[in-house]
């Protein structure tokens, strides 16, 4: 009987993790869930994928990204559990909202020690023996804030464009060795990462980029409102884990795949203004001397006011505050939930 490939994948406790945890225990592989908290963790995995308590295709291993002493004993028992892992999925990841003037540098330490310096540790323990093996596949989970440096994100997006760059490097110095690489650009996923109990967030709606913030969370709810089963990344991950090249950058989903194309066909600037428009940001220098620019729903309803009988209005403003309550309400309940 031919032995199962190997695959490690960290932050498996949620999220895209856990989804492509149980999608690979049921494709055929040996999964190491790589995850802070396995007791509370793993008996939910073991519930999802059917996997028994010994089964020996799924094991878990403890591992905190952020401290050295647990990145080196977790690839330890990798190593002596399994062996040479045939592809390291390195996924787990955290977020944070805020402008570089507010967030707080201990965040930006946090944000590279997670997506970065963590992952760099990690590899570099298991490269040894996946060189040995001669082959072998890292991956790494990246997003929209690592094709291009978004607002409001920019350690978190700092973060995932070191990330991309690494691996980049890296593709280079092992592809002789048999080793390859492929970064995944996701898209928008429902998961945690996405959510403000999963969000660090620095932003301050009462200081100087409080017309920022409040017009990028409304069309960041929005955007939520359109997100992704986890359970839809993981197609992306198989064809990743089956790449031959020895460096190959995936979009997994439309979002992701029409953000790489237009990054390739567009240059900087229009990239810049297209994420501008797109998230509502006042143009240069709009908002001198504490201007506070209308947004776009708001200068259309002063160009209706203009137009629009007043018994209409008062009509239209009626609706619009019944439903601003509404969906005040749905949030409120989803946040008891």
């Amino acid at each position: 009987m031919t032995e199962p490939r190997t695959v490690l994948i960290t932050g498996a406790s949620r999220g895209l993790g856990f989804a492509s945890t149980v999608r690979l225990y049921r494709e055929g592989w040996r999964v190491v869930a790589a995850m802070r908290t396995p007791d509370h963790a793993m008996p939910v995995l073991r519930e999802a994928t059917g996997a028994g308590e010994h089964d020996d295709r799924l094991i878990s291993v403890q591992l905190d990204l952020t401290d050295a002493a647990s990145i080196a004993a977790a690839a330890k028992s990798v190593l002596e559990t399994v062996g040479a892992p045939y592809g390291v999925v390195h996924n787990a990841g955290i977020s944070a909202a805020g402008v570089v003037e507010e967030a707080e540098i201990s965040l930006w330490q946090r944000m590279f020690a997670t997506h970065v310096m963590g992952p760099v540790a990690l590899t570099k323990a298991l490269l040894p023996s996946m060189r040995q093996a001669g082959r072998g596949r890292i991956v790494l989970v990246s997003s929209a804030g690592g094709v291009r440096g978004q607002p409001a994100i920019a350690p978190y997006s700092a973060a995932k464009g070191a990330l991309e760059r690494w691996g980049e490097s890296m593709a280079g110095e092992i592809a002789p060795f048999g080793l390859g690489v492929t970064v995944l650009v996701t898209g928008t996923y429902d998961t945690d990462i996405i959510t403000d109990a999963g969000t660090t967030d620095d932003r301050d709606f009462t200081g100087p980029y409080a017309r920022i913030h409040n017009t990028m969370d409304t069309r960041g709810r929005f955007a939520m409102r359109l997100a992704r089963p986890p359970e839809r990344f993981t197609d992306g991950l198989l064809k990743a884990l089956e790449d031959t090249a020895s460096f190959r950058r995936r979009g997994v989903g439309p979002d992701a795949s029409m953000l790489l194309v237009s990054n390739r066909m567009l240059p900087a600037a229009a990239m810049h203004h297209v994420s501008r428009v797109v998230m509502g940001i006042p143009r240069h220098g709009a908002m001198r001397d504490g201007a506070w620019p209308l947004t776009t729903p708001q200068r259309a309803m002063v160009a209706a006011a203009k137009v629009v009988p007043q018994p209409v209005l008062m009509r239209l403003a009626t609706l619009a505050t019944r439903f601003s309550r509404s969906s005040q309400s749905e949030r409120q309940g989803e946040d008891d939930d």
